[in-house]
């Protein structure tokens, strides 16, 4: 066993948080951006403006990308514990 197979399941675990963490990322990301230049353009600085619909967005993205994301989490928990038996060996 060295140590480019820990590096690789390593690797594979970054890759996947990724993945999974993206799909609501982007649209908070982007919703606060927008709703940022609005705030600036109509200087509103008032925070649960802000909060509310992005926490929307953010329910919005989970309910839309929910089941692709435990779905690629399960199939990664399925391949590393099936990668147990190469552990042991």
């Amino acid at each position: 066993m060295d140590a480019d197979y820990f590096l690789t399941i390593a690797n594979q675990t970054l890759w996947v948080l990724a993945l999974a963490s993206a799909p609501i990322l982007v649209p908070a990301l982007l919703a606060g951006l927008i709703l940022g230049m609005i705030q600036a353009a109509t200087s509103i600085n008032e925070q649960t403006l802000s909060f509310i619909p992005k926490l929307i967005v953010v329910g919005v993205s989970l309910v839309i990308f929910g089941s692709l994301i435990i779905g690629l989490l399960s199939d990664f928990t399925v391949q590393i514990f099936e990668r147990i038996p190469d552990l042991v060996k």
